[in-house]
């Protein structure tokens, strides 16, 4: 499979960061909301980095910029293993599962690809 690229990375990212938001105020509880905003936080910082990018830059392929991004692949398919546990309305956890399926495939090549160069 090839690299997905830092354009790529950026539509999912975003995505991902607008599913997140609808599933926060969705939430119906505090636990549920943090689980949400963790996951949340890291992928605003990862979008925030990405943007300081020229766009001449977006046809390479994407590398993990920030220490959480390293981090966040079990968070990921933990949130993709419960979200009819925290996700309540049934169109959030539509879109929230297939973009997520999405997120993890890019996620999880960087973090393959960041633990066999270490």
């Amino acid at each position: 499979m090839t690299p997905a690229k830092i354009s790529d990375a950026c539509t999912e990212f975003y995505n991902l960061l607008e599913v997140l938001d609808d599933a926060y105020w969705e939430a119906s509880n505090v636990a549920k909301k943090d689980t949400v905003y963790d996951v949340l936080s890291v992928f605003n910082k990862e979008v925030a980095e990405l943007n300081k990018l020229s766009i001449q830059d977006h046809h390479y392929p994407y590398e993990m910029i920030t220490e959480g991004m390293r981090q966040v692949s079990p968070k990921l398919h933990r949130l993709e293993d419960k979200i009819d546990e925290i996700i309540e309305r049934t169109t959030t956890q539509i879109r929230l599962r297939q973009i997520l399926k999405n997120v993890i495939i890019i996620i999880d090549q960087q973090s393959n690809r960041w633990s066999t160069n270490s």
